[in-house]
């Protein structure tokens, strides 16, 4: 797969996940892939959909900053505008670090950012 096709696949990804496109996320996962973030230590893939999917309708759109993909790995910075009446402005910037294998993502390492609200910075509880 090229640095193109890989970049797509996290596109595709991204957009499946927005439309609750469950199917299109399992057949782009490896039968051995891992997920890990802050809250999560290499989880397989049922207990990656068991947990982490859940229901999109929150998110107003996710706005992929940065995409750089150097052979089987990528990172991705993207921006996430939450839904809501308006007024709040409730957003985050995460990274992701994806490792293919082949077609398919074997692994996504997820890093969180900072939030904000109105535009200000949002101190997390810690």
């Amino acid at each position: 797969m090229t640095h193109a096709g890989r970049a797509d696949t996290i596109r595709r990804i991204f957009a499946a996940y927005l439309a609750n496109d469950r199917h299109f996320v399992e057949n782009a996962l490896s039968d051995d892939f891992r997920f890990t973030s802050p809250y999560d230590d290499a989880i397989d893939k049922p207990t990656y959909f068991e947990r982490c999917w859940k229901n999109s309708d929150w998110i107003e759109r996710h706005e992929l900053e940065r995409i750089f993909v150097e052979g089987d790995e990528a990172f991705v910075t993207y921006r996430c505008v939450a839904k809501g009446d308006g007024k709040d402005g409730r957003t985050f910037r995460n990274t992701e670090f994806f490792v293919f294998e082949g077609f398919k993502v074997k692994r996504i390492d997820v890093y969180f950012g900072a939030a904000y609200e109105n535009g200000m910075f949002v101190k997390q509880p810690g």
